[in-house]
């Protein structure tokens, strides 16, 4: 089955720390820590499989993530394992409606934030007889989150739990008793040389006044380049985003305050390569699925070791390379930077980098009105005359899909497409803003 799962993923080999992981829960309840990006979620999806019965017609397993992006990206990556076991995600700021309507045929696997899971136990909205396997995906960030509450309350309502897996991407004192775990297997990779990344530190120093002109000098050298920009607060990422955009240079912005529908497009440019550049906060520093990220810029340095450290480990991973830029100020100096960082120095001249060769269309239709991946690439590349190459990648959700195009073919594939229909329905599709 593993094997089956490896080439439906196209994953060569497992590593060591997801083989350890295996091993583990033959033997009972696991602690599982190992950092950002190192695979810990198939470190886990993969034990479930033999745990799931296919005759059971109830809610088998429940995985307890700290955001809604998590808890999407782990569903995502089920999906594509090809199990045929039924999987379903519920997470704030999706409708409760189309969540109970799923709920009504129960998935195997459950995936949810607690609050939302929560919100359904309290309204019955599914059984918990038949949960035998509770997984506690990034349950360091949870607590960080508030989540305490909610989580025993909800594990008070699995009366026939037999096992539990918790992950953590940072070591934890004790376990909360609440979580039930008891002698637990540990795997611990945090300090394992796999896990080390190739990561290279370099400064800018900027008098304080001139910060943001030394962040876009410094956004225009590093070019196309997929980057991420830290701050410590969302009011300074929308201040740095607004004089970004008065200075020509297109960007993206993820962060708490925004609404789930804005946060999951910015994040789908973000991965299409429709944009290259996203502002954000620390919710961008776990648990996302943004591959393939060249750079990480700390416009503002965070407060703890912890931070920096899954702020960088969002780049050079899975045996990249990555760079880590600080911007700072001639006398900044921080105890938790272990290493003197290479001294980045700017350009006098810049040169905006050019748009992305990518764009982004908006198809006003998606999974719950039976459109698909396939459905949208043969409008696309019959109607829309584009050849393979001109097609990014294309993501449906329940009641919208996105695909990536090449922007110098989207204005005369618009124009074919203008009066096509999609399963026999007339759908609106344009650029997406």
């Amino acid at each position: 089955m593993i094997k089956e799962v490896l080439e439906n993923l196209n994953i060569a080999a497992l590593n060591d720390m997801q083989y350890a992981a295996i091993n583990a829960a033959k033997k009972g309840d696991v602690v599982l820590l190992s950092p950002t990006g190192s695979g810990k979620t198939l470190g886990f999806l993969l034990p479930l499989l033999s745990l799931l019965n296919p005759s059971e017609t109830q809610v088998q397993a429940l995985i307890l993530v700290p955001s809604r992006e998590l808890a999407l990206q782990i569903e995502q990556v089920f999906k594509d394992m090809k199990t045929g076991f039924k999987v379903n995600c519920c997470y704030g700021g999706h409708p409760v409606k189309i969540e109970r309507n799923n709920l009504s045929q129960p998935p195997a696997l459950l995936i949810g934030t607690p609050g939302r899971i929560s919100h359904h136990l309290r309204r019955n909205s599914f059984s918990t007889n038949a949960i035998q396997t509770l997984i506690l995906d990034e349950f360091d960030k949870s607590l960080e989150f508030g989540f305490q509450e909610d989580m025993s309350f909800i594990i008070k309502q699995l009366p026939n739990l037999k096992k539990r897996i918790l992950t953590s991407a940072t070591q934890m004192q004790e376990i909360p008793a609440f979580t039930g775990i008891r002698n637990p297997t540990g795997v611990d990779f945090l300090k394992s040389e796999i896990n080390t990344p190739d990561l290279k530190l370099k400064a800018v120093i900027s008098p304080a006044a001139d910060k943001l002109d030394t962040l876009f000098a410094l956004i225009c050298k590093i070019g196309d380049k997929a980057s991420l920009v830290f701050c410590n607060h969302r009011e300074a990422v929308d201040r740095i985003s607004d004089l970004l955009w008065d200075m020509g240079l297109a960007h993206d912005i993820f962060h708490g305050g925004m609404e789930q529908e804005d946060r999951e497009r910015a994040l789908l440019k973000f991965r299409n390569g429709s944009h290259r550049l996203l502002i954000t906060t620390d919710l961008a520093s776990r648990g996302l699925d943004i591959p393939e990220i060249e750079n990480v810029i700390h416009y503002q340095l965070p407060h703890t070791e912890e931070a920096f450290l899954h702020r960088n480990g969002r780049t050079a991973r899975m045996h990249a390379k990555g760079t880590s830029y600080l911007i700072l100020t001639e006398d900044e100096k921080l105890a938790y930077v272990k290493q003197n960082p290479e001294i980045e120095i700017l350009p006098e001249k810049v040169v905006i980098p050019k748009p992305s060769q990518w764009i982004t269309l908006y198809i006003a239709a998606g999974k719950k009105d039976k459109i698909n991946k396939v459905d949208i690439v043969g409008l696309l590349l019959q109607k829309g005359e584009l050849a393979k190459d001109d097609l990014g990648l294309i993501e449906v959700l329940d009641h919208t899909s996105y695909a990536a195009v090449k922007r110098n073919k989207v204005d005369h594939t618009l124009k074919l497409i203008k009066n096509e229909k999609i399963k026999n329905k007339k759908v609106k599709i344009e650029i997406s803003i």
